[in-house]
């Protein structure tokens, strides 16, 4: 999509319609009843339904979906002093009562959710009213189905149940809305899903960025894997497959766009877009995950600015020794995914830390970064296939599609041949193939793993601290490892507001 439309600032056009009894609309005034009355008001809106999208895989997502995991772990900074939230999410500690919790990336995560929904509802609930092209209304109707099928999915498999609004909040009274269970809400996502893959453009023909019918179907694909529906999985994918027009990148590196090229290239599904410079559209994910505390001429050499500065703060989504070792020799993936610096500030005697490489791109200004964020990828639908196969006795042809994956990374066919060493392979396909892209803990619960692989991951932290990149004589805290539940509380503060949580 084009960077420059895409503003956080156009909630204002998304605003409430009045109720009252006798309505007299300011047509000086922006509102629902005035601006939602042409195609250009729709683009803006669909636009705006995008920009939550770039603050939630900036600060949060990987927070809550790849920190919280075996894959990525935090490097304790004794000096700098507690990050309680985000250390806690990382410890398996994240403190919850009655169902809620106060974690501030819990917080932000749902309501950044519940602002794409807004957004998609307003357009969705006003759009068929409105006479323009049928081409266009079915395009800007599609992503905003999308969309929220999307928010909804993230929402249900973080929460487990969550409020399901499908229309645009009024009061607050209308906002207190009962909890929806898992099955209200994953119908209303593959209802989305479904007819946003009717509506939507093909990736050849969509503007580049914005959801395409491919990334609809994968979406619904992806619903379908989470709820075992194998059967109805392999058709949407083997669809997505045949039709969709994508395919591997030959080279793993180039699976992922630069700070200002090869963005929503062939194998990219959708990401999500951001854009280097004052616009305020960049992220800045390299500088929250680069080992600390760094010089500015240990990090330079990473960013390739003129400008680099020093940083401070706790290191985040440092990956483990664990993830380190699931990878095969020769796999080509390791050299591109992890890399590893010396930081000569840091306390610990051993002063190398492994560090995310495949999102360290150079470019111009210092803590600004342009490059997009991989949400679904081509290689995803070919592990998608090969699971749904052999959950249906298909283990032979669930080979062909996981086999596509692990040549490119330089690797020898499978040896599997069961349906359960098939299995196995694909859940730690996925772990290298996806890694740091916020997979791990959806496929840790959705497997029913959770217990059984960080309980083991965490009795090795508390065991060997200083193999997962504490100082000496640091140690985790007590309560660490001790919330290994599938879902997080829900957000007090929301809590507050509602007798429902």
């Amino acid at each position: 999509m084009k960077t420059k439309y895409i503003a956080a600032g156009l909630m204002a056009f998304v605003l409430s319609s009045c109720k009252d009894f006798l309505v007299v609309v300011p047509e000086t005034a922006l509102s629902s009843a005035t601006f939602f009355s042409k195609e250009a008001d729709f683009q803006q809106a669909v636009n705006a339904a995008y920009a939550p999208l770039r603050q939630m895989f900036n600060e949060r997502a990987w927070v809550l979906e790849e920190m919280h995991s075996d894959n990525t772990y935090y490097g304790r900074n004794t000096l700098y002093g507690a990050v309680d939230a985000t250390e806690n999410v990382a410890d398996f500690a994240v403190p919850t009562a009655n169902g809620v919790t106060a974690n501030d990336n819990v917080l932000v995560q749902y309501r950044l959710n519940y602002q794409i929904i807004a957004r998609a509802n307003q357009i969705l609930t006003t759009i068929d009213a409105v006479n323009f092209g049928a081409d266009s209304k079915n395009n800007l109707k599609g992503q905003a189905q999308f969309l929220r099928a999307f928010a909804y999915f993230d929402l249900i498999r973080l929460f487990g149940k969550v409020p399901l609004h499908l229309t645009p909040v009024t009061s607050r009274e209308d906002a207190a809305s009962p909890l929806a269970t898992a099955d209200q809400v994953y119908a209303q996502i593959e209802k989305d899903a479904t007819d946003a893959s009717k509506g939507l453009l093909n990736k050849a023909k969509q503007e580049a960025g914005r959801a395409t019918s491919g990334a609809a179907k994968t979406l619904l694909a992806n619903l379908y894997i989470t709820q075992k529906k194998w059967a109805q999985a392999e058709t949407v994918l083997k669809d997505v497959v045949a039709n969709d027009g994508y395919m591997l990148m030959p080279d793993y590196n180039n699976a992922f766009s630069f700070t200002a090229t090869n963005k929503n290239n062939q194998e990219s599904i959708f990401e999500i877009q951001y854009m280097e410079g004052s616009a305020g559209y960049n992220g800045n994910q390299m500088y929250r995950f680069m080992p600390s505390p760094i010089t500015a001429a240990e990090l330079q050499p990473f960013t390739g600015t003129s400008n680099a500065q020093p940083t401070s703060q706790e290191s985040n989504n440092i990956p483990t020794p664990d993830l380190i070792a699931a990878y095969e020799t020769g796999d080509k993936r390791k050299d591109i995914s992890i890399g590893y610096v010396t930081l000569s500030q840091s306390l610990r005697d051993n002063k190398v830390y492994p560090y995310i490489k495949k999102y360290v791109r150079p470019h111009s200004l210092h803590n600004n970064t342009g490059q997009n964020w991989p949400v679904y990828r081509y290689a995803e639908v070919l592990l998608f296939l090969a699971e749904a196969l052999n959950e249906q006795g298909k283990t032979a042809d669930a080979a062909t599609y996981l086999n596509q994956v692990r040549a490119r990374a330089g690797l020898a066919a499978t040896t599997a041949t069961s349906q359960a060493t098939m299995r196995e392979a694909i859940f730690k396909e996925r772990r290298v193939e996806l890694a740091f892209e916020n997979k791990r803990w959806f496929d840790l619960t959705r497997t029913g793993r959770v217990k059984e692989i960080i309980g083991a991951y965490g009795a090795k932290v508390k065991a060997n601290p200083l193999d997962y990149y504490f100082p000496k004589g640091a140690v985790p805290p007590p309560n660490a490892f001790t919330v290994l539940d599938d879902y997080y509380g829900l957000p007090a503060v929301e809590a507050a507001l509602t007798p429902n949580f």
